[in-house]
């Protein structure tokens, strides 16, 4: 049996509307909770604490699941299931390189992938996983050990919430602290625009896969550098090495497209030959997209 759900509203999980509540906190709870009230109960377990359903009980089932309440009233043995509270690791690692300041309109790739972050974490401790944290841009700028102690949650939002913007973009620092603190089996989400050369994302995410971790990166990208709309010549700056260029919408409409759609690809084919799930993201759609992916993701290595 499928998984089957129902639309989430949209205003409830869009960039624009969670970027108007308060803090991130509020931001978590809204993403998640408007999420899985949009599900459907599903076969596979892993999307919440709730309760499932009864059945009888067969030959091979846990007897830890039994209820022995039902059993005593009626002298019929039922499994009562629930959905699944699994106590893995989550390990979050947050770009904050100088092009995630990068925004057309709306919110910024940074913004976007803090709610992002924020939401996964959120959704972690729900599931009673231990959450881990690593902020990065050429250099690990906070990292938080997973835990599932409590107060853990407020601290890794805590930490999300006042990370800034750095300067350039190396895969290599994150990757490494996080093979020093962490071995064994477990999840890692990877946030960032991925301005780097794929070799060097291989590089970090092979011996991941090789540890035993399964890994997950979500590309965010801003529309118009999916579409760019440019309407006549333009000096373009790069955010992080401040080079420069003249561009003309010819260029943009034409080779530059070619160029990222390209890049995007590589990245694509990249993150599955190192054995990593991949999930491109646009700053202008809501949330329930990525969470979907995740959540997917989640219950097939889980």
């Amino acid at each position: 049996m499928s998984t089957r759900t129902q639309s989430v509203p949209a205003n409830l999980l869009s960039p624009e509307v969670l970027a108007s509540l308060s803090n991130l906190d509020l931001v978590a709870r809204a993403a998640v909770h408007g999420f899985l009230n949009g599900l459907h109960r599903s076969p596979q377990f892993g999307f919440s604490q709730e309760f499932a359903e009864y059945r009888a009980y067969s030959e091979g089932d846990d007897p830890r699941f039994v209820d022995w309440n039902v059993f005593a009233r009626t002298e019929r043995t039922y499994i009562k299931r629930f959905l699944g509270e699994t106590n893995t690791h989550l390990y979050i690692l947050l770009d904050v390189s100088a092009s995630m300041a990068y925004r057309s309109k709306g919110v910024s790739k940074l913004q976007y992938g803090k709610f992002l972050a924020a939401t996964l974490a959120y959704l972690a401790g729900r599931q009673h996983d231990a959450v881990g944290l690593i902020i990065f841009d050429e250099q690990v700028r906070e990292h938080r050990p997973a835990s599932s102690r409590v107060g853990q949650l407020n601290a890794v939002l805590h930490a999300i919430d006042r990370a800034e913007i750095g300067t350039g973009t190396d895969l290599t620092a994150p990757f490494e602290r996080f093979r020093q603190y962490r071995s064994g089996r477990g999840l890692v989400a990877v946030i960032s625009d991925f301005y780097c050369e794929p070799e060097a994302m291989i590089k970090g995410v092979q011996p991941l896969a090789y540890q035993g971790q399964d890994v997950i990166l979500f590309q965010v990208l801003d529309p118009e550098e999916l579409e760019p709309q440019l309407k006549e010549s333009a000096l373009l700056e790069d955010m992080e090495t401040g080079e420069s260029m003249e561009v003309s919408p010819i260029f943009m409409r034409s080779r530059y497209r070619e160029r990222i759609n390209e890049h995007i690809s590589t990245i694509s084919r990249s993150a599955a030959g190192a054995r990593a799930d991949y999930s491109l993201l646009r700053t202008d759609e809501p949330l329930d997209g990525p969470l979907r992916s995740y959540l997917k993701f989640r219950q097939r290595r889980g």
